[in-house]
């Protein structure tokens, strides 16, 4: 087996991991809020990763926090949408996120290439395919596509700080320490109950209610924080480091698929035929979109 073959092997995992993440994160949306989630994710992740911020170089730290506070943004709106539709759908609008990216260029004044658009008309067919197949445009896909233009402007970003950082861990590290942050202050600001009539008796029934949650998805949890959130990223920037730009696209690009199969075995959803006719086109848009790109992503933050 060549190294080269391993590397692909490792995104694949990658892959699959992630793509696991959508009905994971789906399963606790009718009891946990998207904070919530995220903070326990993240403040997990975080602990496993902390030891890279050992020594840490200032330039770093601020580009992880700047980086933290677009990331925690699009999460929220990812997780909110994915509370009002299916973990199978959410993860096809989410995954728009790499076709944002060339067209956040036009901003920049960097027209993209022919293929973008050619790219673009298959990703919106798709898209027409799919909703097609399971029921009209709605809130939740709204919140999904504002989670992917987040996710798109997070890419551009990491994609020019990762060319200036020091340690490209510390980098992530702190990435996912500010997201933990962020959702931290969240919840103490918008849901920790703050009631003048009996508080004392309302906080005390609010954390009964998280801790019950806790130890009811505590598997789910584990999974998200320590899994696919802090040991996949080592795995992730290993296999990059062995494969090409375009092997790691189409690996990344066949994520919602992953997420649709774990989500009929996991959470019993399912596509038809119409359905899977819009993925492949949706897929299909994503690759046409990263092929030929000069290098592979800089280490991302999983979804």
């Amino acid at each position: 087996m060549t190294t080269q073959f391993r590397g692909i092997l490792a995104l694949l995992v990658v892959t699959l991991v992630w793509g696991s993440t959508f009905p994971a994160m789906k399963g606790m949306t009718d009891y946990f809020s998207p904070a919530w989630i995220i903070t326990i994710r993240f403040s997990l992740a975080s602990v496993l990763l902390a030891p890279f911020l050992w020594k840490a170089r200032r330039s770093d730290l601020q580009s992880g926090a700047l980086l933290g506070l677009v990331l925690f943004a699009s999460f929220m709106f990812q997780i909110q949408g994915l509370s009002l539709t299916s973990s199978n759908r959410n993860a096809f609008v989410t995954g728009l996120n790499v076709l944002i990216v060339p067209l956040l260029g036009i901003l920049a004044g960097r027209m993209p290439e022919k293929r973008i658009f050619a790219a673009l008309a298959l990703a919106i067919a798709g898209l027409v395919v799919l909703c097609w197949d399971s029921g009209a445009w709605g809130k939740g896909d709204s919140l999904a596509l504002a989670g992917a233009f987040c996710f798109g402007f997070y890419i551009t970003m990491m994609e020019k700080r990762t060319q200036t950082a020091v340690r490209l861990m510390t980098l992530t590290a702190a990435q996912i320490v500010t997201v933990a942050m962020c959702a931290v202050v969240w919840l103490l600001a918008r849901e920790v109950p703050r009631s003048s009539i009996d508080a004392a008796q309302d906080f005390n029934n609010y954390w009964q209610y998280v801790g019950k949650g806790i130890v009811q998805y505590g598997w789910n949890l584990a999974y998200l924080g320590v899994v696919a959130t802090a040991a996949i990223i080592s795995l992730q920037s290993w296999g990059q480091a062995r494969t090409t730009a375009n092997e790691a696209a189409v690996m990344y690009a066949f994520e919602p698929a992953a997420a649709a199969l774990f989500g009929f075995f996991w959470l019993g959803e399912a596509l038809t035929g119409r359905g899977w006719i819009g993925a492949a086109l949706l897929i299909s848009g994503m690759i046409i979109s990263q092929w030929n790109t000069a290098r592979p992503p800089g280490v991302l933050a999983p979804e």
